[in-house]
């Protein structure tokens, strides 16, 4: 059986902690208690023979035993079902882990079903367990204490994105080329936070909105208001996480654009100067090659050549050749290719 704990308050204290649910069940009735039974990751006979017993509706005990719900809140009759994700911020990963929590309350009756290792229960148990007059007013108090419980687990979430956003911001600027991997998975993380903690708002007014309907305690009222407060917050910093996370990814796309720009321009500079390199080479090669030209004709030992035996051959050739170089040399001038 995975029950974690299992006992039964009687005007707000611990009465029992009978050794089985069928036990629970037979204690309930005859001490006219409150059973609050805590599960983790229970099968679907388990599941089933909790519902039999409370009479929960078959549509919850399907959402419950399939998991991987978005938060929400549902009324069944007497029977509230609400799905919450909590989740807690792992620092030596720097991640957020998100868990899921299944809470049934009847009219004396609590169910958890935990999905993942977070919220820590025991220490909720513990704290209801020292106010008997709160855990008095019923499971509608137990529902507190679980959301006063996720909430407060928000705050070193946010405090933790924030610190990773501030890291990234530095890298950004630092020309970091891995940072923009690390900004879009923080983006995940924070719309996965947001979709956890945005549905709070709504399941919080809809409890509030049965405050008078169901004749809930005035303290209890005054409380889960106090929580509602903290969600709004919560929700506000998410809001604000996110929209500078996508400010920090235009920034990056931009940077990168701009270095891309940069390299780009210094390749061209550099493709530029190696044209003017190259242009002077292939003039300075033309006019190298001139004379070559006259003086390989010349170089053939024909015997029968145009002034091969004229006295003033051997200076017009010369003449010739320097004539030629000095008009390829004109012209490369006037072309500014030297």
């Amino acid at each position: 059986m995975t029950v974690v704990d299992n006992a039964v308050y009687v005007d707000g204290r611990r009465h029992a902690e009978p050794e089985s649910l069928d036990r629970t069940f037979d204690l309930m009735d005859e001490v006219h208690g409150m059973a609050w039974i805590g599960l983790y990751r229970p099968s679907r006979a388990e599941v089933d023979a909790i519902a039999d017993e409370f009479d929960v509706h078959h549509l919850a005990v399907e959402d419950t035993v399939s998991a991987h719900q978005r938060p929400k809140f549902e009324r069944y009759g007497d029977v509230l079902f609400t799905v919450l994700r909590p989740a807690r911020y792992l620092e030596d990963e720097e991640r957020v882990e998100f868990g899921e929590l299944h809470v049934l309350t009847g009219r004396n009756f609590v169910v958890t079903v935990r999905h993942a290792e977070s919220p820590d229960l025991a220490r909720v148990r513990r704290r209801t367990e020292a106010q008997p007059e709160l855990l008095a007013l019923g499971p509608e108090a137990v529902l507190y204490a679980i959301l006063d419980e996720v909430v407060d687990e928000y705050a070193p979430v946010v405090a933790g994105l924030q610190n990773d956003i501030d890291e990234i911001e530095d890298e950004v600027f630092g020309g970091d080329p891995a940072v923009s991997r690390r900004i879009y998975s923080l983006s995940r993380e924070v719309i996965e936070f947001e979709r956890a903690t945005e549905p709070l708002i709504g399941i919080l007014e809809q409890l509030r909105a049965g405050f008078e309907a169901h004749e809930v305690p005035t303290e209890l009222q005054r409380r889960l208001r106090d929580v509602a407060d903290h969600v709004t917050r919560v929700v506000g910093r998410v809001t604000a996480l996110r929209a500078l996370l996508q400010n920090i990814l235009t920034v990056n796309a931009t940077l990168v654009a701009q270095r891309q720009n940069e390299e780009t321009q210094r390749l061209t500079q550099a493709s530029v100067a190696q044209g003017e390199q190259m242009k002077r080479i292939s003039a300075w090669a033309a006019i190298l090659f001139a004379p070559t030209v006259v003086s390989s004709v010349y170089g053939m030992n024909f015997d029968v050549m145009p002034e091969l035996h004229w006295a003033l051959g051997y200076p017009l050739a010369v003449i010739l050749m320097l004539g030629v170089c000095l008009g390829l040399y004109t012209i490369f001038r006037r072309k500014d290719w030297l």
